[in-house]
Order: structure tokens, then C-alpha cells, then sequence
């Protein structure tokens, strides 16, 4: 077959040899194939691969929800055990009532493991969150011992009691030592202390607006 002799003339197609007319057809099949790729499938792939991850990250986050839901019991019951051992904690705060009589247990103890009180000073509370704090500045002297009882003692008392800035010095021309420490134990608040500095701001708030 001689291309030569072939006439182009899209209008004389019909009489294109056979070859032609087959490579013809598989030419614009493929050119119609790629602009129909181009323009319409290219995009739904796109689309295609972000619904896949899609659908991944929906499965993880599917299977970490499963992974809580299957051990909710036991998040309950941590929740009810942490509550509990809260509860254990803030039972061992004072109330304010309690406050007069575990000072006397803080004495009580210095001078039932022998030691001098040269200055036990309560100080002014220092309130936090739920609680106070109750700082006691102290001195007393005795011997190793008496001070390590007096402070296992505090340890041993139904109600927290913390040690805090200590200094020990030896007393000269004897085996006593002096101590000057700061105890601090704590109480709980009150509901109506713990609203007092909400009612205060907004009076503040009220004052300015006026």
C-alpha cells in the first residue's frame, strides 16, 4: 500500500484503505480516551484517594472509640477508686473547728518526744482552690533523737501535717540541737469561704460599671 496514493480528504475517508482507516480510528479512540481522562476521570481519582484516607483515619478513629468503649467499665471503676482515695485525703483536712484542737495534737507531740518549745507561732492562712494552709513557725531544742520522734510523730497524726524550712543547729558546750522549722497542716474550706472571692469580683465588677 502506497501512502502516497491515499487521499487525505476527510470527505474521501470512505475510500481509505482498510489499514488507514483502523489506524485512524485507534488514533482518535485514544485521543478521545485522553481528553476524557483528563478532563473528568483524573479528578474522581483525586477524589478516590481522599476518600481512602478518609476512610482510614475513620477506622482509627472508629477502633480507638471501640478500645475506650470496651474497657469503660474500667474506667469507671478507676474513676470510683480515685474518687474514694480524694475523699480519704480530704478527710484527713480539718475543718474549721478541728483547726484549735490539732494544734494542741502539734504541741502534744513536740512535748511528748521530750523536746523544749522556744516558739510555736501560727501564722495567717494562705488559702488555695479548696483548702488553707496553716503555717506554724516553730523552735524547739532537744537531742537527734527527740527531734527525729517529733517529726515521725507529726507524720503519724490522723491529720496532715508537712515540714517545711528546716534548719538544725548544735547548741555550743552541749549535744542539744535547735531547730527552726515551718509546720504546715491544712484544712478544707468551706462552701460559703470559696464562694466569698467570687461575690467579691463581681461586686468589684459591678463598682466599675457604675
Amino acid at each position: 500500500m502506497n501512502l502516497a496514493e491515499v487521499n487525505w480528504d476527510l470527505e474521501a475517508a470512505g475510500t481509505w484503505p482498510v489499514p488507514v482507516k483502523i489506524a485512524v480510528i485507534v488514533l482518535l479512540s485514544a485521543a478521545v480516551a485522553g481528553l476524557w481522562f483528563w478532563f473528568d476521570t483524573r479528578d474522581q481519582l483525586v477524589q478516590l484517594e481522599t476518600v481512602r484516607k478518609k476512610e482510614g483515619e475513620l477506622k482509627q478513629t472508629f477502633a480507638r472509640k471501640q478500645k475506650k468503649a470496651a474497657n469503660l467499665e474500667e474506667y469507671k471503676q478507676q474513676l470510683v477508686e480515685m474518687e474514694k482515695t480524694f475523699g480519704d485525703m480530704l478527710r484527713q483536712l480539718p475543718n474549721k473547728a478541728e483547726v484549735p484542737a490539732l494544734l494542741i495534737d502539734v504541741s502534744q507531740t513536740g512535748l511528748a518526744s521530750g523536746l523544749e518549745f522556744e516558739l510555736f507561732q501560727p501564722q495567717g492562712e494562705v488559702k488555695k482552690d479548696f483548702y488553707a494552709e496553716l503555717p506554724i513557725k516553730v523552735r524547739v531544742t532537744g537531742n537527734y533523737e527527740q527531734l527525729g520522734a517529733f517529726v515521725s510523730g507529726l507524720a503519724s497524726l490522723p491529720r496532715i501535717v508537712t515540714v517545711h524550712d528546716v534548719a538544725i543547729e548544735p547548741i555550743k558546750n552541749g549535744d542539744q540541737l535547735v531547730m527552726n522549722a515551718v509546720l504546715k497542716t491544712y484544712r478544707y474550706l468551706e462552701e460559703d469561704e470559696m464562694a466569698q472571692p467570687k461575690s467579691r469580683k463581681r461586686g468589684k465588677k459591678r463598682g466599675r460599671r457604675r
